[in-house]
Formats: C-alpha cells, structure tokens, sequence
C-alpha cells in the first residue's frame, strides 16, 4: 500500500476541469481582476466550499496587491494542485506561511474574519468590531483544541484529516443559525468570554491566581490552581507562565477543559495538572497531595472528608488501572469514568455533585457537557441581556477591546479592512 502524505493523486483530467471551471467563474463576473468576496464563485467552481474564499484570495494574491487576476488563480492553483491532492493538504498549503507545512494560530484569522462578514448568522456582530476579536479567537482556540491533538500549536495535515473541521466549515453555507453549528463557531461560545470577564476584575486581558480562584464559587483547590498557571497546561506566548498568569486563549481551554472532562483534550490536561513531576504516570503521592487540598475545602463546608486511604481504594476500583500503584493517561480514557476522578482531587462542587449519582448508570446519547454547558449559560445570559435592556453589552463596551495588534497586521496583509 502506498503512502500519499498530500493525498491520492487525482485521476487525469481533474486538472483540466478545475481550469475550465476558473475561467467559467471569471467569465461570468466580467471582471479581469476580483476582489476576496468576489472569490466564492471561483472556491465554488473547484468544488471548495465559498468559505474557502480568504484561503485562496490569501495564497493568489500578489504582494502589495488588493485584486486577484485570473493568471494569478490559475498559476496558484496549478502549483497547489500539482503536489496537494485532497482538501486538507490544500487547505494548508493555501494558508501556512512560507517554508512552513502546518497552520499557526494566526493563519486561521482571515479565515474567521470572513466567516464575521458574510455569515447571516452573524450580522449582529457586524456593527460591533469590538467584538470581532474575542469571537474569532474563541472560535480558533477551540479548532486548536479539538484539531491539535498532538498539543505542539500547530495544525499538521494528518491533524485536519483526522477530523471534522472543513466538513464544518462547508457546513455553515447550508446553516444560517451560526448556533446550530455546535463544533467550533457556535456564538454560544461566548460564554467564555463572559466568564473571562466576570473573573478578569481588573481587566487586563490576563488571568492570575487571585482571579482564577474565584472560578465557580472557589471550587477549584489552590494547588490546582497553581498547577493551571505554572506552565504546564499553558499553551501560548500570550500566557505570562513566570508570572503565573493565562491569557484569554488559554483560558477557553481552561474552561472547556474545566466543564467537559470527558473529551481526550480535557483529560490529557488535568493529567498533565496532577502529574506534578512530569513522569507519566499519576502517584499516590500526587493523589494524595491534591487531596489534602480538598479535604480542606470539605472542612471548610462541614463537610467531614473520606480518609485518603478509603478514598484511593475507591478511585483505583473505579479506574481499575493495570498497575495499582498509580494511574495512567491509559487508564483513565479506557475506564470512562475521567471526570469523576479528577472532581474527586480538585472541585469540590462537582466532587459533591458526583456524590449524589451513579457513575456507572448508562450514558444517554446526549449533548457533551460543553454543549449543555454553553447552551445553558447562554440562555441565562439571554434572557439577563433582554431583562436588564441590554446593559450588559453596554457595559463591555465601556472595556478597551480593540483589535488586536496580530489580528490588524494579518488584516492588513490580506487587504481587510475591520473598520
């Protein structure tokens, strides 16, 4: 069996087709050069999708240039063609820098700048560039965590195939309810910055332990805590990790992470949390280090705690891992039972919670907890929205959020104007 790692070769005449259906779209706009918008038609023709349009207008366009010619598509889609053959191997040629073969954080802003304009569900958000920023950022630091399996920051071509990213990005030419769209641009997502704020009190666009400890009513232990801004979970430069404090976009990990610990991105994280010495594995002097804290919590609620001893026992049983002198990152995504683990050792609410359920009752094919999560707060943040008269947007545009100065540069380059 052959190995293609740009994809299958198309069979012969694909490429000619693809040339036919170029000068087919240019022919029918009249136009000898085209603006990004104006790209659809032609993403269209080559079978793409018309939210392909900023990846194209991207890898076509001259320097210094703000139209597109029609030898400029052809020659760009004569050489991606040539060595890229199926959609996320373009894809990624289409939007990484140069020299590179993997897509950074910042090769997907143009990407969501056009998804801000031209989706109808998202018209609100039109006249409100202020918040073009949080949403976008949210919306790929959401693709990184579901994409990015491997946690390096970059995107590789094996990583898109692997999931269902451009299928969902085809998707939202079908869907005008962006809310529908529940993988990666659902504006319910906004959630997250809404929590962002409430824990950001000083707002200066980072989050330290003072604020984190906040979070949830202060279920979370201290040394949790301090294990979630020390580095090792922390993914951008944003994050100031000597500082022990997270940026907005390690943030949304934070919380997805926090609210669905089902997921293998949630439980690769909190493993990496309570793997205090980075050897693999979780001891029982790791367990038991993280479990004094909320012992403590439970003391503070009345609440008289399990002996670590009997408490352990429990865990082990449940997680029935293949050594039982500690855990693993294998144990605990076989034994489906992650998130009762990690509430057990760091958040108290959901520890209680747990106490009250049976762990082993069959599971419904129901919303991920992410998704009821962000529905629910959502809702509640709807309908606060239209109780209080709309102070709440009010009262965040009072909040310096202009556009970030990676977003302005990237914007520029490609000839967008977010004004």
């Amino acid at each position: 069996r052959f190995h293609f790692p740009h994809g299958q070769p198309r069979p012969t005449g694909s490429h000619l087709t693809s040339i036919e259906g170029i000068n087919r779209a240019f022919n029918k706009l009249k136009n000898e050069k085209l603006t990004r918008q104006e790209l659809a038609l032609i993403a269209k023709e080559l079978g793409l999708g018309s939210y392909w349009k900023s990846a194209l207008y991207k890898a076509a366009c001259q320097p210094n240039a703000s139209l597109v010619s029609k030898s400029d598509v052809i020659a760009m889609w004569e050489r991606i063609a040539a060595k890229h053959h199926d959609n996320p191997s373009r894809f990624v040629a289409m939007l990484a820098k140069p020299d590179r073969s993997s897509l950074d954080f910042d090769d997907f802003l143009c990407v969501l700048q056009d998804v801000v304009e031209c989706h109808p569900g998202l018209v609100f958000l039109r006249d409100a560039p202020e918040f073009h920023t949080r949403y976008m950022n949210t919306v790929i630091a959401r693709i990184f965590y579901t994409v990015n399996r491997s946690w390096s920051g970059c995107i590789t071509v094996p990583e898109l195939r692997r999931c269902n990213f451009l299928q969902t990005l085809g998707m939202l030419e079908d869907e005008d309810d962006i809310n529908m769209i529940c993988d990666f641009f659902s504006y319910e997502h906004y959630v997250i910055y809404c929590k962002f704020w409430e824990l950001d009190t000083d707002h200066d666009l980072v989050i330290d332990k003072m604020d984190l400890s906040r979070h949830a009513n202060g279920a979370l232990s201290n040394r949790l805590i301090d294990r979630v801004l020390s580095g090792a979970v922390t993914r951008w430069d944003t994050s100031d990790h000597r500082l022990h404090k997270m940026s907005y976009v390690d943030f949304v990990w934070f919380l997805i992470s926090e609210e669905d610990k089902k997921s293998s991105t949630s439980i690769e994280y909190w493993f990496r949390c309570m793997d205090v010495d980075g050897d693999g594995v979780i001891s029982m002097y790791e367990m038991e280090f993280f479990y004094e804290d909320q012992m403590r919590k439970l003391e503070q609620l009345d609440i008289e705690p399990l002996p670590f001893e009997d408490c352990v026992c429990q865990m082990l049983d449940m997680v029935k891992p293949a050594n039982r002198d500690h855990v693993t990152l294998n144990d605990l995504k076989r034994c489906k039972m992650a998130h009762v683990f990690f509430d057990t050792f760091f958040n108290v609410e959901k520890y209680l919670d747990n106490e009250q359920k049976d762990p082993f009752a069959p599971q419904k094919n129901e919303p991920t907890d992410w998704e009821r999560f962000a529905a629910e707060e959502y809702e509640l943040l709807v309908a606060e929205e239209q109780a209080n008269d709309h102070q709440i947007f009010d009262s965040h545009r009072s909040y310096d959020d202009d556009i970030d100065p990676l977003l302005e540069d990237e914007l520029r380059n490609l000839g967008i104007n977010h004004e």
